[in-house]
């Protein structure tokens, strides 16, 4: 397995500029670079992981992403108010996927993309409680759901069906937390839909928007909990005329993790979904254990329970602007099953030692995958099979 996808290795370069005085001392500029591999042994003929869409080229390796992070942390700028900027630029094959439409959908229609994972002024306002109310605006990462598009701060090189159908990747508009105590956290923000910005590359005419809490640190710090739910139109007119415009579909995810020793921590997420305008539902439940080893060697376990009522929203894309097209109700190739219940185990070990020499971070993920339809479908491999194995993994590298 090593042969197959330690092929995937990287080298980032990046550099933290000097400090400088004033506002600007605290600025840091970061590079990170991954790439990875899964392959499949049915070969299927599509050349596609179906249910996959970061992984979704069956053997055959991907630079993921190249990433440059320009962060200036919120600063004080009088009367209790901070003010900081964030900027992350992707450069990749995860780029087909999380494009914003009418940003960066254009730039590149090869397999390789660009795009502006955040863009945003970071404000804090003295407002209504001690701690006061912090906020992003302008383009920023979607806050729901676990498994992040960043691989340093995810388990696992490929995503779970919730992650991909179930939970939104990027927006423009603005996100607050109101910090109500030293545990408790409301979430609130509108935007102007799942990567969609304003005017004519919004799918829809209408906004969308987020409220939720977070509880952070209970039981003496072994216990995090949020629940955040969402509601607007995601449907394009394009595809579904005016009606898309007041056809609501709201998301609802809670997730949580347990500290359950200094070394095992269990994580959970339990997400439901319904689009009035496709009348979809999907609902879904995704388990994890995270055992550190040792210091340098943490091993991953994921199960998931994902069912898609409809077969409209598990969809493999089959050109590389066809997940952008789709988003705006355009043409594009891809692939449906019928209505399944999907199964999913993944196991992996992420191997992360400390390197020095201004190296900040390295990882290398060897990791298997067991899909399969619970439902009496055959959803992968071409429509041939119930189920699918694949095996791979990533590298990553940042300085």
């Amino acid at each position: 397995m090593k042969k197959i996808w330690i092929i995937a290795a990287c080298v980032c370069v990046s550099t933290t500029p000097a400090r400088a005085s004033g506002w600007f001392g605290d600025t840091t500029l970061n590079g990170q670079i991954e790439g990875g591999i899964m392959a499949n042994p049915a070969r299927p003929a599509d050349g596609e992981n179906f249910g996959q869409l970061l992984a979704d080229h069956a053997n055959q390796p991907s630079l993921n992403q190249i990433t440059l992070t320009f962060t200036k942390p919120v600063d004080p700028i009088g009367g209790g108010y901070g003010l900081g900027v964030n900027l992350r630029l992707l450069y990749g094959s995860d780029a087909r996927i999380y494009n914003i439409a009418g940003i960066s959908d254009r730039a590149f229609s090869s397999r390789y993309q660009i795009m502006p994972v955040f863009a945003n002024v970071a404000l804090h306002m003295p407002w209504l409680t001690q701690k006061g109310l912090d906020g992003q605006v302008g383009i920023f990462t979607a806050p729901m759901g676990v498994e992040t598009l960043d691989p340093s701060t995810r388990p696992f090189y490929t995503l779970a069906y919730t992650t991909e159908y179930s939970t939104p990747f990027e927006h423009v508009g603005a996100m607050f937390q109101w910090h109500l105590d030293d545990h408790y956290d409301i979430q609130f923000g509108i935007d102007t839909g799942n990567q969609t910005t304003f005017g004519r590359k919004d799918d829809n005419a209408e906004p969308a928007g987020y409220i939720g809490l977070t509880a952070n640190n209970l039981l003496g710090g072994k216990l995090s909990l949020t629940y955040l739910t969402r509601l607007g139109p995601e449907d394009s007119v394009r595809a579904l005329g005016p009606s898309a415009n007041s056809a609501m579909r709201i998301w609802n995810d809670l997730n949580g993790n347990y500290k359950i020793t200094d070394k095992l921590t269990a994580y959970a997420e339990f997400n439901f979904l319904h689009d009035e305008g496709l009348r979809a539902e999907t609902y879904s439940a995704v388990t994890w254990l995270a055992w550190n080893l040792t210091p340098s060697l943490t091993l991953n376990y994921r199960g998931e329970i994902y069912r898609d009522n409809s077969g409209l929203m598990v969809t493999q894309f089959l050109s590389d602007t066809a997940y952008a097209k789709a988003l705006l109700g355009d043409p594009a190739r891809t692939e449906n099953a019928p209505a399944t219940t999907y199964g999913s185990l993944s196991l992996n070990a992420a191997w992360h030692p400390t390197l020095g020499h201004h190296i900040k971070f390295f990882q290398i993920r060897p990791e298997i995958r067991f899909d399969r339809s619970l439902s009496g479908t055959s959803p992968f491999n071409d429509f041939r099979n119930d189920g699918m194995f694949t095996f791979g993994g990533d590298v990553t590298l940042g300085f």
